[in-house]
């Protein structure tokens, strides 16, 4: 199979709340009042604990049917710890994002805890989004002046 780029475009609307195009969609990022924001949006970080459920579910539920587990109904939520102070230029002592990320999942299922441990895993190993966390990737940072811009 070929590699899918993956693409989103948007611009600022305020100095806390963007607007992305996502396919035909569109999404709202914003900052609660106390960053600056409206709260019209979730926020980045929540955008990507968000993003990191969202394939947890659609690996689950792929390699429940492959695995042949009986998936009645499944709960994730993630959840993790940032210091602000980096961002908002306060210290340079922590890193500016997530110092952990903690996954719950909790799947109605009459899978053995073996098998569901082995689920798991293999959840962990497919997710596109936990591969991005876990493991770094490559990135660049490209200055486009407004006249290179494509319309």
């Amino acid at each position: 199979m070929s590699d899918l780029k993956i693409s989103i475009k948007g611009e600022a609307q305020s100095a806390a709340r963007f607007s992305a195009n996502a396919r035909q969609f569109n999404i709202v990022i914003d900052e609660p009042p106390q960053l600056g924001g409206e709260d019209l949006g979730a926020n980045p970080v929540e955008y990507l604990l968000a993003s990191y459920a969202g394939c947890i579910n659609v690996v689950a539920h792929l390699t429940a049917r492959e695995l042949d587990l009986n998936l009645e109904s499944l709960e994730i939520s993630v959840q993790g710890n940032i210091n602000p102070a980096r961002l908002l230029g306060e210290s340079d002592e922590e890193r500016a994002g997530f110092k952990q990320i903690d996954v719950n999942f909790s799947p109605v299922t009459d899978a053995s805890p073996e098998q569901i441990e082995k689920w798991m895993d293999i959840i962990k190993s497919r997710c596109p989004i936990n591969d991005n966390l876990a493991f770094p990737t490559p990135l660049t940072f490209n200055y486009i002046r407004e006249e290179e811009l494509v319309v």
